[in-house]
């Protein structure tokens, strides 16, 4: 097991306008399991491929433990890799499937059915050894794949969306089972996915790209309570962040004619870049329901009943003559919710806030409460 550091990592395509992956910095420590999350396109495959050695590094380096594997073949990277279509040959048995690479190295054959049945008990896989992979269920075969990545006992595992073929509820069953074994094993992990709900719930840490660039890499809890900036905060969260550009007054911003105050630390920090307006961040979950007159009206469009949680979707009304009502998301009592067409009045909570500079795009400190 080792440690993995992306050292200002570019990957350029020939005849493309910009980099693939650009000037990635990212240090992955030796046993933690780190996701790569984003949007299509925004490069989080593409930088585990030049981890594994399948797509060639333009600038800059990237190391494995003390080695540097810019330009090493990948079989000389000591990584397992399970891709998405799992990638089984479909006349060989299970136990063939795991054991291959093991053959292909020269290894015994009492070694690699040691190492294939020690991977099925673990895997939950020993009834399946002799079967092929047409006989077994799509959760079955990834976790096939998973027994192949094992039994080598890498540095590293490098997991490019193996879940993107399972059912919903498959999804989240082996997700969990997912991150349970790389405890155990204690093997450096680097996970690719699009979906943030399954980055959030897998990583010790996640790092969320866009256009090539890293946004921000952090624990989950802090990506959603402290993003670095408006693209994280409005991916990060299901629903997501409630995002709204407002002007200032001189103690807070001005939404629905209501002030809200903001931190001093805040307003000091868009007073120095001379910011007028700002763009305020607020979760669904971070509204209470008010009086008339006490916060800004919201009207019902249409209310999400999930049984645990109510969502309510309509327009928030800024107060400037209707042309800047936006809609927005509210978590609302699930005992209680708002009839579709009701208006109620909304306050976000003390320290619930989230404000970010118009022209950057970054997060404003709001420290000093």
């Amino acid at each position: 097991m080792a440690g993995i550091r992306y050292e200002h990592a570019t990957l350029q395509y020939p005849g493309a306008e910009r980099p693939a992956v650009n000037a990635l910095d990212l240090d992955i420590a030796d046993g933690e399991f780190l996701v790569l999350v984003g949007p299509s396109g925004c490069g989080k495959s593409t930088a585990l491929r030049m981890l594994a050695g399948l797509e060639a590094v333009t600038e800059g380096t990237i190391r494995i433990g003390d080695k540097d594997v810019t330009h090493l073949p990948p079989k000389e990277r000591d990584i397992a890799m399970v891709f998405q279509n799992y990638a089984l040959y479909p006349h060989m048995t299970v136990a063939d499937n795991m054991g291959f690479a093991l053959k292909i190295a020269g290894m015994q054959k009492e070694e690699i059915r040691a190492r294939v049945e020690e991977a099925a008990r673990v895997l939950d896989l020993e009834e399946y050894l002799e079967r092929t992979p047409k006989a077994l269920s799509g959760g079955q075969r990834q976790r096939v794949a998973m027994g192949r990545a094992i039994v080598r006992k890498p540095q590293a595992f490098l997991m490019d969306e193996p879940l993107s073929n399972l059912d919903a509820k498959l999804r989240v069953q082996t997700r969990t089972e997912i991150a349970a074994l790389q405890r155990r094993l204690g093997t450096t992990t680097v996970y690719v996915t699009h979906d943030q709900v399954e980055a959030m719930t897998m990583g010790d840490r996640v790092a969320v790209l866009e256009d090539g660039y890293l946004q921000q890499v952090d624990t989950p809890r802090n990506l959603y309570d402290r993003p670095a900036n408006v693209f994280v905060a409005g991916f990060i969260g299901s629903p997501a962040m409630n995002l709204l550009d407002v002007e200032l007054s001189d103690s807070g911003v001005v939404l629905g004619g209501h002030v809200i105050p903001l931190p001093r630390s805040a307003m000091a920090a868009l007073s120095v870049e001379n910011e007028r307006r700002a763009t305020l961040g607020f979760r669904p979950e971070s509204v209470e329901v008010v009086g008339a007159g006490e916060g800004f009206p919201f009207e019902v469009g249409v209310v999400e009943e999930l049984g645990s949680d109510a969502f309510a979707y309509g327009t928030l009304h800024t107060g400037e003559g209707g042309v800047g009502d936006k809609l927005v998301t509210i978590r609302m009592d699930a005992r209680r919710p708002p009839a579709k067409g009701e208006t109620v009045h909304l306050n976000i909570r003390a320290g619930e806030v989230h404000v970010f500079s118009t022209t950057s795009g970054h997060r404003v400190s709001q420290d000093e409460r």
